[in-house]
C-alpha cells in the first residue's frame, strides 16, 4: 500500500509541472510590439464591408493573438485622399490616447498608403507614427485610375458615374459625402508621382517600408480578372488593382505571390479575401510574421 502510494506520488510531481505549463499563462508575445498596430484599409470599402464582413478578414485576431495591440481604423469608402487623411488622422489620436502609446505602427492597404503618409507628413502626425508599411499600397498611381478618370472617358460619362456611385456610397455603403471622383483623380499617375509624392516627403525618422502582390496566370478573386490583364499590358506584374512596380516604397520586402502551384495572390487577397479564400497564400499568417519583424527592429 505504501508503495502504491509513493508511486502515486512521484507520478503527480511529474504530471503536476506539465500540467501548471499547459493550464497558465502560455499567450505568445511574438507579436507584442513597443507600439500598438493601426491597420488603414484602401478605397471602395470600409473598416466593415455593408457593416458585416471585416475587411482585414481574420487579420486582427490572428495578430492579437501573438500578443499585438490591434485597432482598426475606418474612412469612406470613396472619397479624397485628403478628407480621408483628415479621418484617419483624427482616429489615431484617439488611438493614442486611448492607448497611453506615444506612437503606432501603420499597417496600410491600397488607397491606404496615400493617406496615411498624408496625415503623417502634411498634417503633422509624423512624429506618432513609428513605422509605415504598405501592402500593395498605390504609391505611384493606377493605371486604372488613368483609364477611368484620366481623360480616356468622355467627361459627361465620367460625371454621371460618379454620381450614380456617391449615391450608393451615400445610401447603402454608409459613407458620409463621400467624392468618388476626386477619390479616382487622386489615384491618376499623372497626380499621383507629379503632385502628391513631391509634396508628401518621408517623415524623418519614420521607417517605411512596403509589400507587392501578383498574380501569377490568374486572379484568385474572379472579379479582377479583367483588370488583372489590362494592368498585364499597361504596368506588367499586378494583383488585379495595383501594379508591382506602384507598390514600392521605402524598404520594399519583396513581391508576395503564394504557393507555386497557386495562381497568385491578388489586391484582395492579400487582406484575406474573398472571405479567407487565399489558395497558397495564409493571409494571417503572413501579417504575423510582418509584426513579428517589427517588434525585433525595435518597434
Amino acid at each position: 500500500m505504501k508503495k502504491a502510494l509513493l508511486i502515486l506520488v512521484l507520478i503527480l510531481a511529474l504530471i503536476a509541472p506539465t500540467a501548471a505549463l499547459a493550464g497558465g499563462s502560455t499567450a505568445s508575445t511574438a507579436c507584442k510590439t513597443k507600439y500598438p498596430v493601426v491597420l488603414a484599409h484602401g478605397m471602395a470599402f470600409s473598416a466593415q464591408i455593408l457593416g458585416m464582413v471585416d475587411y482585414w478578414y481574420g487579420i486582427p485576431s490572428a495578430l492579437k493573438g501573438e500578443g499585438a495591440k490591434v485597432y482598426v481604423t475606418s474612412v469612406n469608402g470613396m472619397d479624397g485622399t485628403t478628407a480621408k487623411a483628415t479621418s484617419f488622422r483624427r482616429q489615431v489620436l484617439d488611438i493614442l490616447a486611448a492607448s497611453g502609446s506615444s506612437k503606432v505602427n501603420i499597417i496600410n492597404h491600397s488607397h491606404g498608403a496615400l493617406y496615411s503618409r498624408m496625415a503623417m507628413s502634411n498634417m503633422g502626425l509624423g512624429s506618432k507614427v513609428a513605422s509605415w508599411t504598405s501592402m500593395s499600397g498605390v504609391n505611384h498611381g493606377s493605371a486604372m485610375a488613368d483609364l477611368l478618370v484620366g481623360g480616356t472617358l468622355p467627361s459627361w460619362l465620367v460625371s454621371a458615374g460618379s454620381s450614380i456611385i456617391d449615391f450608393v456610397y451615400a445610401f447603402v455603403m454608409g459613407d458620409t459625402n463621400p467624392d468618388s471622383l476626386q477619390n479616382g483623380l487622386d489615384l491618376t499617375r499623372d497626380y499621383v508621382n507629379n503632385v502628391f509624392n513631391p509634396n508628401t516627403p518621408n517623415v524623418s525618422g519614420v521607417y517605411y517600408q512596403s509589400y507587392a502582390a501578383a498574380a501569377r496566370y490568374s486572379c484568385p478573386s474572379v472579379v479582377l480578372e479583367a483588370t488583372w490583364i489590362a494592368l498585364l499590358a499597361m504596368e506588367g506584374q499586378n494583383d488585379g488593382m495595383v501594379s508591382v512596380t506602384s507598390s514600392k516604397w521605402g524598404n520594399y520586402r519583396g513581391v508576395q505571390n503564394g504557393a507555386w502551384w497557386s495562381p497568385g495572390v491578388d489586391h484582395c487577397n492579400i487582406v484575406g479575401h474573398l472571405f479567407g479564400f487565399t489558395p497558397g497564400f495564409d493571409a494571417p499568417g503572413f501579417y504575423v510574421s510582418v509584426v513579428k519583424d517589427l517588434k525585433g527592429r525595435g518597434y
